[in-house]
């Protein structure tokens, strides 16, 4: 994966809001098979946190509510970017965060809803509720045993279709799964990229035609690509 070009937009449609792509330190895991997207990261805390506030500088507040994504969990976000986070939801009247996290920090949700003060949209990437799935073939370090006890501590689940070895079955429990116990979800059509998983072009049609209907449900957005959100 190259070095994103563009880290703002606003994202109208469903779920209205701004979305900043931040830098953080690197992913505490690192080890997800199909992930390459770890590489947008650095070890410099001062020189990330300058160019996040270079970023964050860009929100206005117009649509009320505002998404910071990074390459790994906002916890690995530098201290000083939380803080500047924190800053302009005061400062430009945001209403609700999107934030993501690894299933590893589950336990610390609430310690950064007290710091940002309004209310968070967690998301996380769970990719699938096949656990042999997940942690076999994808390895996500994420052993929880189904979508309720998921919803016990995040919000929104973030799904992956499309990948060799998955099949029908499977993404229609993750689908199912989605729709009983969150009241938002994002489901990703993965995209080859620098790593040994494959997308499965069969699979990935039959899911278009198949679930043509999220694209009109308001409570799911479907990225065909990884920049739908405007940024990457």
């Amino acid at each position: 994966m190259g070095i994103p070009q563009k880290r703002y937009s606003i994202v109208v449609g469903k779920n209205e809001r701004e979305v900043c792509l931040l830098k953080g330190f690197p992913c505490k895991w690192g080890k997800c098979t199909f992930c390459d997207y770890i590489e947008d990261n650095g070890r410099d805390g001062v020189s990330m946190a300058k160019l996040n506030r270079q970023i964050l500088d860009q929100v206005t507040g117009e649509k009320g509510a505002l998404e910071v994504i990074n390459s790994g969990s906002c916890f690995e976000l530098p201290d000083e970017t939380l803080e500047d986070i924190s800053g302009i939801v005061r400062e430009k009247g945001i209403g609700r965060l999107f934030l993501e996290s690894h299933w590893m920090y589950r336990r610390r949700l609430d310690e950064m809803r007290k710091k940002m003060g309004i209310p968070i949209v967690f998301k996380i990437g769970v990719e699938t509720f096949d656990r042999d799935f997940r942690e076999r073939v994808l390895n996500k370090n994420a052993d929880f045993d189904g979508p309720a006890e998921v919803a016990g501590y995040f919000d929104s689940p973030c799904l992956m279709v499309g990948i060799q070895g998955q099949t029908r079955d499977m993404i229609a429990y993750d689908i199912d799964c989605l729709k009983k116990y969150f009241k938002l979800g994002t489901v990703n059509v993965y995209n080859n990229n620098t790593t040994l998983i494959k997308r499965d072009e069969e699979l990935v049609s039959w899911f278009m035609e198949e679930y043509a209907w999220l694209r009109q449900d308001p409570s799911v957005e479907v990225l065909y690509e990884i920049t739908d959100f405007g940024v990457g």
